[in-house]
């Protein structure tokens, strides 16, 4: 669901991700996890073993290795000028300053691609500025759809991730790792893998259907809805995908499947 006021406050969705696929990103340093195994007292009588406590879980989706020294890195609270820093030498300045929220950005990063492929999001954890503009619609009656005018409010932004090498800026991600990693588990997954997550919601995001237009909408109250219950359905990141019109989706998934191969070893 949105509105005029929603809607400006929502294009950061996609950017969690995009930025992310495009742009975020860090060295990969897993920490290894020692389970202790229980100890049997000895007795006179045999006894099977005792069972090993479980680690983690096993990482799923290892990003390649690469030779860096994350000793080097800040902690994660001063870790805000590093990273724009480190994204402005792949993307350039003027697209970090005009699109990131400059404050806690891997923190914001985090949560906001932890929660693509949920229903809803929390608007003060954007790490990408709202998108100008209010929602375009065109109105027949009593039918309210979505106006392809509103896609090209998108496209600016859309174009700059186009132009972004994902392979160089892949690089930046798995440098920066381990400050991904510590706020992921920092959200309340200690010994859970980000990198995980981030294919997991990148291959959620790849299933989005393409909808051509016009897609109708519905106002029962303040926000618009898609009038279509099984769009209205699907989680927040892939409803943006689609109000950003085919067109854009396709370029959005293009730079999504370029970093999926880059940050996944050996596939």
């Amino acid at each position: 669901m949105w509105n005029d006021k929603s809607e400006t406050a929502r294009p950061w969705v996609l950017g969690g991700v995009a930025l992310v696929a495009a742009a975020v990103v860090g060295f990969f340093v897993w920490r290894h996890y020692n389970s202790q195994a229980q100890t049997a007292v000895e007795t006179p009588v045999a006894r099977p073993a005792a069972p090993v406590a479980e680690g983690p879980p096993p990482v799923v989706n290892p990003m390649p290795p690469q030779a860096a020294d994350s000793a080097a890195l800040p902690a994660l609270n001063d870790s805000d000028q590093l990273v724009r820093d480190s994204l402005a030498g792949g993307v350039g300045r003027a697209p970090i300053e005009q699109y990131l929220v400059p404050q806690n950005i891997v923190r914001h990063i985090v949560a906001t691609v932890d929660n693509l492929p949920r229903h809803k999001l929390a608007p003060e954890l954007r790490p990408v500025k709202p998108t100008p503009g209010q929602t375009a619609t065109t109105t027949q009656g009593d039918l309210v759809t979505l106006s392809s005018d509103n896609y090209e409010r998108y496209a600016p932004f859309v174009h700059v991730l186009q132009a972004v090498d994902v392979k160089a800026l892949a690089v930046v991600y798995q440098r920066l790792y381990p400050l991904f990693q510590q706020s992921y588990e920092d959200l309340g997954y200690p010994g859970k893998y980000f990198n995980d997550r981030v294919v997991e919601v990148i291959d959620h995001l790849l299933a989005t259907p393409e909808v051509p237009g016009p897609i109708q909408l519905t106002q029962p109250k303040v926000f618009y809805e898609y009038a279509d219950a099984s769009l209205e359905a699907r989680s927040a990141g892939q409803k943006l995908l689609i109000r950003m019109g085919p067109a854009n989706e396709r370029a959005i998934k293009a730079q999504l499947t370029a970093l999926r191969a880059q940050i996944v070893k050996g596939k």
